[in-house]
C-alpha cells in the first residue's frame, strides 16, 4: 500500500487556489460593478458602512440593496441571524475579507 502525506497534498491544492484566487481578482470580471475599498465599524466591531472605490459611502441598508442587485463586486449576501447580511466572496484572500480592509 502506498503511503501518502495528505498534509502535503493538502498544502499543495490550497497553494493551488490561492494563487488562482490571486490571479482571479487582479482581473476585471466585474465590469461596472464598485468594488468596496473601506469600511466603517461601530464601537462593538460591526460594519455600518462601506466606501467604494468611486467615492461612494453607502449606509448598511443600501449596500446591502446594491449587493442583493448585483451593483457591488466580490460580496455574497445570505441570511442568517433572521435578516441578510453582506459578506466577502470566500476565496481564500485574507486580506480582502470586508472586515480586513481600512477603515474610512
Amino acid at each position: 500500500m502506498e503511503s501518502k502525506d495528505f498534509n502535503q497534498i493538502f498544502n499543495e491544492y490550497k497553494q493551488q487556489g490561492e494563487q488562482q484566487a490571486s490571479a482571479e481578482s487582479g482581473t476585471d470580471s466585474n465590469p461596472g460593478k464598485e468594488k468596496i475599498v473601506a469600511v466603517r465599524k461601530n464601537e462593538d466591531g460591526d460594519i455600518i458602512a462601506f466606501k467604494t472605490e468611486s467615492g461612494q459611502e453607502l449606509d448598511y441598508l443600501t449596500a446591502l440593496d446594491q449587493a442583493k442587485a448585483g451593483m457591488l463586486a466580490h460580496v455574497d449576501v445570505f441570511h442568517k441571524y433572521g435578516r441578510d447580511i453582506i459578506r466577502s466572496e470566500p476565496d481564500g484572500i485574507k486580506e480582502n475579507n470586508l472586515d480586513q480592509l481600512p477603515s474610512f
